[in-house]
């Protein structure tokens, strides 16, 4: 026979677990000035060779053609998938093969070895538009490409 401080005990643990087991993973996040330098702004142009629409940052790759006409390797982060959408970034503006320019702030990395990282700020194709990338947050420039620090 089960007593009632059994099935109190029993309900208790089976609800604990279902918590635990029902708990959503969590992803790290990091704030601008931990892995990007305010203080090394960069303006790219080249070739967008891959998008990665991943959370928490979307990563823009694009190819750049330095002075000895060497390939360089950029990827920039920019703001969540959903940031960038809602800003007019979407999976037909942002194709492989498209010539963009983009304005940001490089990686404390000491070097572009293999690939040169930064924060995206904003992107400009050919056509003149320009759109912000969303990478900003605690310790970002306020340099006025966010929409929401006002105009420029």
């Amino acid at each position: 026979m089960i007593r009632s401080n059994q099935v109190g005990r029993w309900l208790w643990v089976f609800c604990a677990s279902s918590l635990f087991l029902a708990a959503p993973s969590t992803y790290s996040h990091h704030a601008f000035s931990s892995e990007f330098d305010a203080d090394r702004p960069f303006r790219v142009q080249g070739t967008i060779v891959r998008v990665e629409w991943i959370n928490p940052h979307s990563w823009v790759h694009v190819d750049v053609v330095d002075e000895a006409d060497t390939i360089v390797p950029w990827m920039m982060e920019g703001g969540t998938p959903n940031a960038l959408l809602r800003g007019g970034l979407t999976r037909t503006v942002l194709k492989v093969g498209t010539e963009v320019i983009v304005r940001g702030y490089q990686s404390k990395d000491p070097d572009c070895i293999p690939k040169c990282r930064g924060s995206g700020r904003d992107i400009t194709f050919i056509d003149g538009r320009q759109i912000f990338m969303g990478s900003s947050g605690t310790g970002a420039p306020k340099d006025g490409a966010d929409p929401s620090e006002g105009g420029r």
